[in-house]
């Protein structure tokens, strides 16, 4: 991310309602790390739906789908951080986890048939993790 779209999303961050000082460098590299994971598993999860939807493995092509959308939008929604208060925040971290966990026991099974599939599964326990190292960030600054 360029200098500038960081400096526009630190003072976001800045002006939190209800969201005390914290350490800027920490939550801004827990932000970039989320928003990093969040787009590529996007991407993945996109992926593996189209080649789900052209094979037999159907069941977790939904799931994919559904998976993509919302790390579009968790994604989406840290760049754009103003009338965030931390509460929703918190709620839309914690959805983006439970979608890429539910993406991920889904592809899982699949994995060893679909490198595809565990591309899609690594993807969204990548997003899993950047999401809770957010929220982690986020509840220490509390």
């Amino acid at each position: 991310m360029d200098a500038m779209m960081m400096d526009a999303m630190s003072k976001d961050m800045m002006s939190m309602e209800g969201m005390p000082e914290m350490d800027m460098t920490a939550m801004m590299s827990a932000a970039q790390a989320c928003m990093d994971a969040c787009a590529a598993c996007e991407q993945a999860c996109t992926v593996c739906s189209v080649q789900m939807m052209d094979g037999q493995m159907m069941d977790c092509a939904p799931s994919c789908m559904n998976c993509a959308d919302m790390c579009n939008t968790m994604m989406r929604a840290m760049m754009r951080m103003q009338g965030m208060t931390p509460a929703s925040m918190m709620a839309m971290l914690d959805a983006c986890i439970a979608m890429c966990q539910t993406c991920m026991d889904m592809c899982m099974p699949h994995a060893d048939m679909s490198p595809v599939c565990k591309m899609c599964a690594d993807a969204c326990k990548a997003c899993m993790d950047a999401c809770r190292a957010m929220r982690s960030t986020m509840a220490a600054a509390a």
